[in-house]
């Protein structure tokens, strides 16, 4: 078992969670079964564990394959919060005992699925646990191996039954393979379910359709995506990592994109009504993380200038640390906000009534083909205004591509890819644009004006510089190849020359 210790940066807490990656398999075994002899097994222990589990009335966490529970006895007695992984693996958030109520950190964790409903105890788990540890020549500890047997109390019921855990702690995946076939040899059997909160719940807990069976259109697995991916960051945004902030906001700019490109896979007014809350939700990310990217890019400049200009320097990472700073604190106040948390809701409204629509490959088509005649006219009228809004259309023909690439082969996927880059080129020139801005604002009040006058020459220089590179990438994403499956306008891409 791999575990590393995190701050947890959002709640003000000085506690620490332990958060730890879990390989293991679970096994389903008769009342009589004896676990059989194992490479390397030493003496067994046996412990008794007691766990309450938290969930929402309507059991939120355990429908998103989340588990929350209380635990005393054993090595690792304590609060866990278990959540996805890949594959055999799930992660999981450790913190010591102190009192019977939800720690706030845990509370951070999934406050983006149980959103302002209770947690409550749902189910009582004690186990009388056989852990048996297989050990290398050398001593180490490669897996443990758990018999439990399981008495569940949930909904005024009560069950027993018997299981097998397997869990690598220092040792290769291959010793799990080895291992099952010692156990299904023995009479064990892949676990029919994924957990034992899962067993004790039993009816309660519907069962989790395929993603095949979700996916109703293109559109919709689409919009699925970057729902669960608005889920997926939303702990790592109120942790305070920068990554999680980017790819959050890329989420919410999908979504809101893709509203508006496919209006007639949605409830009418959607796009009206849902659209400005997703505009806000990116703005408000945003204040944290362009300042982010705009110091790193305007400090590189800087050093590039010498040492002469490194009270500048300073006066730069000041200024955009404390807006970064400023937006950090204001978006962790919205996330916890009944704004947000209804925004929430309303996408998962979005998801479960998005229809297909005849012919969707059109409106792709179309962004596309707005985006290629604004790119055209900003490079007519030499304008940075103009430019950006090139930018941003190309941002969205991009996004409603996305939505066809995964089954437009290789055409849509490299078409995607040309895209990408074609919006980093613009992307590039509007970044020389905003720090140019920077630069003058923190002219005015400086003594000496003439370091940010070179400053903002060199960035002049910089979209000059860009704006050159883009012929070449407007011709790689304007190839008939890669665009004829859209068909109309689209297909002829855009004529930047001269």
């Amino acid at each position: 078992m791999a575990a590393r210790v995190l701050p947890c940066a959002v709640s003000g807490n000085t506690e620490r969670v332990q958060i730890a990656t879990e390989t293991e398999r679970k096994y389903d075994v008769p009342d009589d079964f004896a676990l059989p002899p194992l490479p390397g097994a030493g003496d067994a222990e046996a412990h008794d564990l007691d766990a309450t589990y938290y969930d929402t009335d309507d059991l939120r966490l355990a429908r998103n394959r989340r588990t929350l529970r209380r635990r005393t006895g054993g090595t690792d007695a304590g609060w866990h919060l278990k959540t996805p992984g890949d594959g055999s693996s799930r992660t999981e958030h450790r913190l010591p005992i102190d009192g019977d109520e939800v720690p706030g950190e845990m509370h951070d964790e999934v406050r983006v699925i149980v959103r302002d409903r209770p947690l409550q105890p749902v189910a009582r788990l004690r186990t009388r646990r056989l852990e048996t540890p297989l050990r290398d020549a050398d001593g180490r500890t490669l897996a443990l191996i758990a018999q439990d047997r399981v008495t569940a109390e949930t909904g005024g019921r009560e069950q027993t039954w018997q299981e097998v855990e397997a869990e690598l702690v220092e040792g290769d995946p291959e010793l799990l393979e080895e291992v099952e076939r010692h156990l299904l040899a023995a009479g064990a059997r892949p676990a029919a379910g994924p957990s034992k909160l899962a067993r004790a719940l039993g009816d309660r807990l519907p069962p989790r359709a395929g993603a095949a069976a979700l996916d109703r259109d293109a559109v919709h697995r689409y919009v699925r995506e970057q729902r669960d991916a608005l889920a997926a960051y939303d702990p790592g945004v109120r942790a305070g990592d920068a990554e999680s902030v980017h790819k959050m906001r890329v989420a919410t700019r999908r979504l809101r994109s893709t509203l508006r490109t496919f209006k007639r896979s949605f409830p009418p007014g959607a796009a009206a009504t849902l659209g400005p809350e997703l505009k806000w939700l990116a703005a408000q990310l945003g204040e944290v993380r362009d300042g982010q990217v705009l110091e790193g890019k305007l400090l590189a400049a800087v050093d590039q200038a010498g040492p002469d200009f490194t009270p500048v320097a300073d006066r730069i990472r000041d200024h955009l640390e404390a807006k970064v700073a400023a937006g950090r604190e204001a978006l962790r106040h919205d996330l916890n906000g009944e704004r947000y948390l209804r925004l929430l809701d309303a996408v998962d409204d979005l998801v479960e009534r998005t229809a297909a629509e005849r012919k969707p490959v059109r409106r792709a088509g179309k962004a596309l083909a707005k985006a290629d005649g604004l790119l055209a006219e900003a490079m007519r009228a030499d304008s940075d205004e103009e430019l950006h809004a090139a930018r941003k259309a190309y941002k969205k023909a991009r996004y409603a591509v996305e939505v066809f690439a995964p089954g437009g082969g290789k055409p849509a996927r490299r078409l995607v890819k040309r895209l990408t880059e074609l919006q980093d080129v613009l992307g590039a020139h509007q970044d020389s644009v905003v720090a140019r801005e920077v630069l003058r604002d923190l002219a005015r009040d400086a003594d000496d004006g003439f370091p940010y006058g070179v400053l903002y020459a060199r960035q002049e220089q910089i979209g000059r510089d860009t704006l050159r590179r883009l012929p070449a990438v407007v011709a790689a994403s304007g190839k008939p190849k890669l665009r004829g499956w859209l068909g109309g306008p689209a297909a002829r891409g855009v004529d930047v020359r001269g």
